[in-house]
């Protein structure tokens, strides 16, 4: 099991990765040429990944210590799948609730003491409602206490490679000793729908039915965007809004963990973007292009509690307060560089001069018309002089609306995009074509 965990995390390209606590987040990220959020929005974490090869297609501070929340559940949950798998449990077989898993804080299935539900029934309390009492009632009965459970869950953490988690509950409710990175929970994602497929789809059940309640997920994207199956959102005040979610779009799947979102709407608003310009970058490459997206910066801060902690757990922004830990950065200077195709063929001297004034920066990549015109409006507003003789356009490609500036020179097209990275505003410079 250690062995397969060490290969997945050279698959996840890992091996610089040190333990929590050990040393500074990791100097390397990668990010695209999507950016709808304003780049004064820095607080959260994220990671892409492609979930059959395992490779970063994306990440910003996913090296960076966070708290799991909710999440955490996906961790208990797959102790329970393993359960399952070995035989030890079955699904109909009966979780009691001690007095210690009846009084949990909310959220939670409201269970008294004394009283039992069914495995199968404890687990779509997890994934739906995020039920916390549900959770320490399924660790009671696996680990016979949940101190013992938690010791359990961060074992099986770092035999799959999440070499930055520690845990100390299995519900997420607040606990400073609990603690996690973007990439260790893309690990856990990956395992689980590697390790467990038949109980995979539990995360995509959209509404639980249980004793005359109508239970419905938390995680919204299960509702509105075409491929998501899962797998689970998480907030307390110490960690803001977090979501781990995976896609499936022609027969590629991508996993998507966002830590620390501002609110509910904006975390689901960033993952939906990083997963839509995830499978824009695997559809290009299918189609021949050596396109690949790098960025190289600093690791910021990592989020702290705010002095007074809510115990409260859930997906709700009232009362939400986070603040960033004072530290100084590593001295490394942001940067930030797309790195285009590199079988584009070069123009000769008599197309470089047909091509003047064809020239296009692409800065980013939308599933709808009004945020590409949005992006381009906040571009224009931001570095207008750049843009002077160029042409918005939101302009519909296969599917997806492309927020470019148009008509431009090799030497004006590069010098915006130039401009841009030194803003830490992703973007790409497109040669004109040659059909």
């Amino acid at each position: 099991m250690i062995q397969h965990a060490r290969r997945l995390l050279l698959s996840l390209g890992m091996a610089s990765a040190m333990a929590l606590g050990a040393a500074a987040p990791s100097a390397s990220a990668q990010a695209p040429y999507f950016q709808l959020v304003p780049q004064n929005s820095s607080k959260y974490a994220s990671i892409v990944v492609d979930a059959k090869t395992g490779e970063v297609l994306y990440a910003s501070r996913a090296d960076s210590p966070r708290y799991p929340a909710s999440i955490t559940k996906v961790m208990t949950l797959y102790l329970a799948f393993e359960a399952l798998a070995s035989g030890k449990i079955q699904l109909d077989d009966p979780v009691l609730f001690s007095p210690r898993a009846a009084a949990q804080s909310p959220t939670k299935l409201g269970i008294r003491a004394g009283d039992s539900i069914t495995v199968s029934e404890a687990m779509q309390g997890m994934v739906t409602r995020s039920a916390n009492d549900a959770a320490v009632a399924l660790a009671e009965k696996l680990g016979g206490t949940e101190q013992r459970f938690a010791t359990l869950m961060t074992l099986r953490a770092q035999e799959l490679g999440m070499v930055s988690s520690h845990f100390a509950n299995a519900s997420g409710l607040p606990d400073s000793r609990q603690i996690t990175t973007a990439r260790d929970i893309a690990i856990l994602s990956r395992a689980v729908m590697r390790d467990y497929p038949q109980y995979y789809r539990l995360f995509s059940t959209k509404d639980f039915q249980f004793r005359g309640q109508s239970i419905r997920n938390h995680n919204g994207l299960l509702y509105r965007m075409d491929g998501v199956d899962g797998l689970k959102t998480g907030f307390t005040n110490a960690s803001g809004f977090n979501l781990a979610v995976s896609a499936v779009r022609d027969n590629r799947r991508l996993i998507a963990v966002v830590m620390g979102g501002p609110t509910t709407a904006t975390r689901d608003k960033i993952a939906e973007g990083l997963l839509l310009t995830g499978f824009d970058v695997m559809t290009r490459r299918a189609q021949g292009e050596q396109i690949t997206v790098a960025q190289n910066f600093f690791e910021p801060p990592p989020l702290v509690a705010a002095p007074t902690p809510s115990m409260t757990q859930g997906d709700r922004d009232a009362g939400m307060r986070i603040v960033m830990a004072s530290s100084t950065p590593p001295t490394r200077t942001s940067k930030i560089q797309i790195v285009e195709p590199k079988t584009v063929p070069k123009l000769n001297g008599k197309e470089k001069a047909q091509a003047g004034g064809r020239w296009t920066v692409q800065v980013g990549t939308f599933s709808n018309r009004s945020d590409a015109r949005e992006q381009l409006a906040i571009v224009e507003k931001k570095y207008g002089k750049h843009f002077d003789d160029a042409r918005a356009l939101a302009e519909k490609d296969d599917g997806k609306f492309r927020a470019r500036f148009a008509g431009m020179s090799e030497a004006d097209a590069k010098d915006a995009c130039k401009a841009l990275k030194a803003r830490k505003q992703p973007c790409l410079v497109m040669a004109p074509s040659r059909g």
